[in-house]
């Protein structure tokens, strides 16, 4: 069966490209909006199911990856900056804390409809940051512009941070490989 990533994230397919298996990379059709009195959990989930069904009338016969995440300090959810000034109080908002990133992964199998989904939890504490350090990683680091929370752990982010705790490495940068690995098994594709 084909394999389609429902993400234009040019880190997503950098992490799916890892299992060295053929894919498509599409954009999905979906507003990612968080809903009303909806949790950062229940949010990162949903738009990552609706991400991966949102292809199956034009891939009906695909194995289609969707994926989303959502941070959370507090309480409230961080979603992608997109403005420095985003950023600069995000960043702000999290220096010394500790930040719950919520990575949800949903794969659906269009052919039969089987839909599989799971969510890994990473908590990353953040060092003490002081305004020169932040406008010094944002000038240095556009990328993290795009990224939840403005924390792109892989590239100078990780000067940002002082500890992560996670089950999966990948699912910080945006990909739960480990999980999706299981969920491809019990689709019939075998990495190794």
């Amino acid at each position: 069966m084909p394999l389609v990533l429902a993400s234009t994230s040019r880190f997503r397919r950098e992490l799916l490209s890892r299992l060295a298996l053929p894919f498509l990379a599409v954009a999905p059709v979906c507003d990612e909006t968080p809903l009303p009195g909806e949790s950062a959990l229940d949010t990162a989930v949903r738009l990552a199911r609706v991400k991966a069904m949102s292809l199956a009338d034009t891939h009906p016969d695909a194995l289609l990856i969707g994926s989303d995440q959502v941070a959370l300090l507090d309480g409230e959810q961080l979603g992608k900056p997109g403005t420095l000034e985003k950023a600069r109080a995000m960043l702000s908002a999290m220096s010394g804390q500790t930040v719950l990133f919520h990575t949800a992964l949903a794969l659906y199998n269009a052919a039969s409809g089987r839909l599989q989904e799971a969510v890994d939890v990473t908590r990353v504490t953040m060092r003490p940051l002081t305004p020169a350090q932040i406008d010094a990683y944002l000038a240095r680091e556009p990328d993290a512009l795009h990224c939840a929370g403005a924390a792109k752990s892989e590239g100078l982010g990780g000067a940002l941070i002082a500890r992560i705790d996670s089950t999966d490495p990948n699912a910080l940068i945006g990909l739960p490989l480990f999980a999706l690995v299981t969920m491809l098994h019990n689709e019939g594709v075998e990495i190794l």
